[in-house]
């Protein structure tokens, strides 16, 4: 661990990491100095009073330059002027799950990828209550890491949901499980366009683990599938588990003749027939397998296991059903915030549908989805910023475009284009900041305009 005992902190960013490493930080007997860019809230700044922890916000100052090292909130840049000012001064800079993990007792079950992070860490949260074992969930989805690290225990798993903005700049981080799920485009605003420099940090999940520990991983996902095998070809590995649902696998989860097949350690078993599995499509069945894996590694019981997979219904707004009206039924997909996350769910349907895009665009390439959209979408509706890039994209693709001021008239839209026994899905492939708080926000505006209908 690091020694930060009256050490000068600075943590940039006053976003909810930000704020919860702060705290750890002063509890642990460094002074932190929180700085923003941005305004911070009242209600923020009351609670740092409250703490006696110093801040400014507006702006970075020159006291904010002079820590003895930098702690990044995820929504900091690496490319920012305070973070490229430490790393040209050669001074460390860690990500607050980094700072965070130096005070953690627990075993470590580390989820990634571009898309299912959130429903994969939740369907482990499942079977580990099905199961009866005591777990603290963290990370991405929901809770900062330095606001549950001190309930962690030797008896206790900890669940986590990380971002490749938290992987950015890790150092000691060290999962006892990791895994990545895929790896397409996202996020390469934040990579300077480089899909490779994006790769590299998701990769870095595996960058502690030895012997010991578990790599679990797609092997359906080409991108995965390499990094594996050169995971493979380097020293003190730690153990690997593929799943795939287009193959079968030496070590790892597979499905043959409709079962869902485990074979850990040359012992292979059929688990339960892939119908029986509660949420719908190709990707919630890698899903599944993902959490399978991850179960059997920390020695769950196939009972339990099974139990999970038939009765997991998802999160909320990832492919959230909200409600059917007129024969028509709406879907809540406000998570899917990139191209990938969009395939999947107009994978999930086999009817005509009516599709709300759009936001503010990370680079997208909407085109992408021209085959699933030629096949199943006759009208889009484009919201936000993107219109004008999604008009231009897919304003041949597609029979129908037409475009939306807020996302109350988006849902008015659909309503006069779906028909009986179709679909109006929300699956928007963009960040929501252009019109809304975060995802969540868009999508509660968007089922509160269709429970409105």
């Amino acid at each position: 661990m690091i020694d930060i005992l009256n050490k000068h902190i600075v943590v940039a960013g006053a976003a909810r990491s930000g704020v919860a490493v702060s705290i750890l930080l002063k509890e642990k007997g460094a002074i932190p100095f929180l700085s923003d860019i941005s305004e911070i809230d009242n209600s923020v700044k009351e609670r740092l009073q409250k703490n006696n922890i110093l801040f400014e916000s507006g702006g970075h100052s020159s006291k904010a330059m002079e820590g003895d090292m930098l702690v990044l909130s995820p929504g900091v840049p690496s490319t920012s002027s305070i973070a490229v000012h430490y790393k040209d001064n050669g001074k460390p800079i860690y990500s607050e799950i980094e700072v965070a993990s130096w005070f953690n007792l627990s075993p470590i079950v580390a989820v990634t990828g571009s898309n299912g992070k959130t429903t994969v860490t939740s369907w482990l949260s499942d079977v580990w209550t099905k199961a009866g074992k005591d777990y603290i969930m963290a990370g991405n989805i929901g809770t900062a890491l330095s606001e549950q690290v001190k309930s962690t225990s030797p008896d206790s798993d900890l669940l986590l949901e990380v971002s490749s903005f938290q992987l950015d700049h890790i150092s000691g981080f060290h999962p006892s499980i990791s895994m990545i799920l895929n790896i397409t485009p996202d996020h390469l605003d934040r990579y300077n366009q480089n899909f490779q420099a994006y790769c590299e940090s998701k990769f870095r999940i595996t960058e502690n683990q030895n012997e010991n520990d578990w790599f679990i991983y797609n092997d359906d996902d080409t991108v995965v599938k390499n990094f594996a095998k050169r995971l493979l070809n380097g020293k003190n590995h730690p153990k690997m588990a593929a799943f795939s649902t287009e193959h079968e696998v030496p070590n790892g989860a597979f499905v043959r003749n409709g079962q869902l097949m485990i074979n850990l350690d040359n012992k292979e078993e059929s688990l339960m027939a892939i119908d029986q599995i509660a949420l719908p499509g190709n990707h919630n069945l890698k899903n599944g397998m993902a959490m399978a894996l991850a179960a059997r590694a920390s020695e769950i019981r196939n009972e339990f296991i099974r139990e999970s997979l038939k009765s997991f219904e998802g999160v909320a707004h990832r492919l959230e059903k909200v409600r059917t009206l007129d024969g028509v039924t709406y879907y809540n997909d406000s998570k899917a915030t990139n191209i990938n996350a969009v395939w999947y769910a107009l994978d999930s349907f086999n009817v005509p549908l009516t599709l709300i895009l759009g936001g503010r665009d990370k680079g997208n390439d909407y085109n992408e989805l021209d085959s699933q959209i030629k096949e199943k979408v006759h009208t889009i509706i484009a919201i936000g910023e993107a219109k004008e890039a999604i008009k231009k994209q897919l304003g041949s693709v597609v029979p129908h475009m037409v475009e939306a001021g807020d996302m109350k008239e988006a849902v008015k839209l659909a309503k006069k284009t779906a028909k009986r026994g179709e679909v109006v899905l929300l699956s928007p492939a963009c960040a929501s900041f252009d019109m809304f708080n975060n995802y969540e926000h868009r999508g509660d505006q968007f089922k509160k305009a269709v429970l409105e209908l």
